[in-house]
């Protein structure tokens, strides 16, 4: 599926030859995220991660920079979370050597102007605010601050308007210097390419980029049990038409042998529209427009996360029929019904597997991430593994009332009454 070269540099470069694909795609995956900042600077990483896109040596303006992707038909852009902050671009096979040039700029030479980062703080301000005004949005956070209190996991990885205020171009220079280096750096090219060339041209763009000593990433803290703090249940007051609610457990290391058994058991409960969540509270008892169920996996703990979308007097009706869901997942699971969440598992992925941008970050993340890429075969030989019994032991092992947690943003019930009912 892929061939793998380390540069002397440390500098990890991934290829995936897709010969029958007119696109390339490429992402830079970096180690740089939330979980390596302070509190007083956080938002550092999603600052740094938006200002490159304002200027590099070699394209000198935001306009240089969209244009030479854009400009040939190609989509570019980033993201950052907690863990990891990924460049990326898709084009056209005809262009890839002066997007891959685009994107290589981007991390290597940025010009991070005093000026235009002062532009760039009040955009991220608003992206902030846009955020904080969309619901659907705003209970993801609520939700992450009750699994994770107080530490950096349970943090925007936005920051706060405060916190980016404060935020000035030493720090994101320091930062950068740091975290942006080819230790702590993974290319993953998937297209129609040649795994050699790629590394050539890798090796001649970077050969001047030294490898550093890195931050280290906060630990989870387990706020449960005997130190347990926080709340179990959080309400937002709006005046709204929908109440948005997020129940929330802890889940799982990105690394766990369970993982595959937990993602069936998500397939099961929430991931779907013939999963357990959408049959009963859209289709049978018509709660919800939109219910699912989601999975966070990191480097040292997860989640399982259960959103859905109600009229706000039927908020407790919705909680009872989350809660009994979870429940119901401590049965053995028929057979029948694990069958159709491996093969919903395997097809979504091998659909996905086609996209030379997904394939990319397929091996991007897991390299950085894990040290290691799973092939896809590798992949669906764990997936049917996974008896009705791994199944079972998983829910019994993550399932636990006590530390279930609910967030609620619009017009609700008080704290108080929604906790009472998260109760298996």
């Amino acid at each position: 599926m892929f061939q793998r070269t380390v540069l002397d540099n440390q500098l990890r470069v991934l290829t995936s030859a897709m010969p029958n694909s007119t696109s390339v795609s490429v992402t830079i995956s970096v180690g740089a995220g939330s979980r390596y900042e302070t509190e007083d600077m956080a938002g550092l990483s999603h600052f740094l991660e938006h200002l490159p896109f304002k200027g590099t040596e070699n394209w000198p303006t935001a306009r240089h920079v969209s244009e030479a992707i854009e400009g040939v038909g190609g989509v570019m852009n980033a993201s950052t979370d907690r863990e990891v902050t990924v460049f990326w671009c898709k084009v056209a096979r005809l262009h890839f050597t002066q997007a891959f040039s685009v994107l290589m700029d981007l991390v290597l030479n940025p010009l991070l102007d005093p000026v235009e980062m002062e532009k760039e703080r009040e955009v991220i301000q608003e992206e902030l605010r846009m955020t904080y005004d969309y619901p659907s949005h705003r209970v993801d956070l609520l939700i992450d601050g009750l699994l994770w209190p107080e530490q950096a996991m349970g943090r925007d990885v936005g920051g706060t308007l405060e916190s980016v205020a404060c935020i000035n171009v030493d720090q994101v220079r320091n930062y950068m210097l740091q975290q942006y280096n080819p230790a702590n750096t993974v290319i993953a090219v998937a297209g129609n390419v040649d795994h050699d060339a790629v590394v050539e041209l890798i090796s001649d763009i970077t050969r001047n980029w030294q490898p550093r000593d890195c931050l280290s990433w906060q630990p989870v803290e387990d706020y449960y049990g005997e130190r347990g703090i926080g709340s179990v249940a959080r309400l937002e007051q709006r005046h709204a038409d929908q109440a948005h609610i997020c129940l929330g457990l802890p889940g799982i290391s990105l690394a766990d042998p369970d993982r595959y058994a937990l993602s069936l058991l998500n397939g099961v409960l929430g991931d779907g529209m013939s999963s357990r969540l959408f049959l009963n509270l859209r289709e049978e008892q018509g709660l919800a427009y939109d219910v699912a169920s989601s999975l966070g996996l990191f480097r040292d703990c997860g989640s399982l996360v259960v959103y859905c979308g109600v009229e706000p007097r039927k908020t407790v009706e919705a909680v009872q029929a989350v809660v009994s869901e979870l429940s119901g997942m401590r049965d053995p699971v028929p057979a029948a019904e694990l069958k159709k969440a491996k093969e919903f598992s395997k097809g979504r992925l091998m659909l996905r597997m086609e996209d030379t941008r997904s394939v990319a970050a397929w091996l991007g993340g897991q390299e950085l991430l894990l040290g290691r890429v799973s092939t896809i075969d590798e992949t669906v030989e764990n997936i049917d593994r996974v008896e009705a019994g791994d199944v079972a032991r998983v829910a019994e092992r993550l399932l636990d009332p006590d530390k279930l947690r609910l967030a609620v943003v619009g017009p609700s019930e008080g704290e108080k009454e929604l906790q009472k009912l998260l109760r298996f």
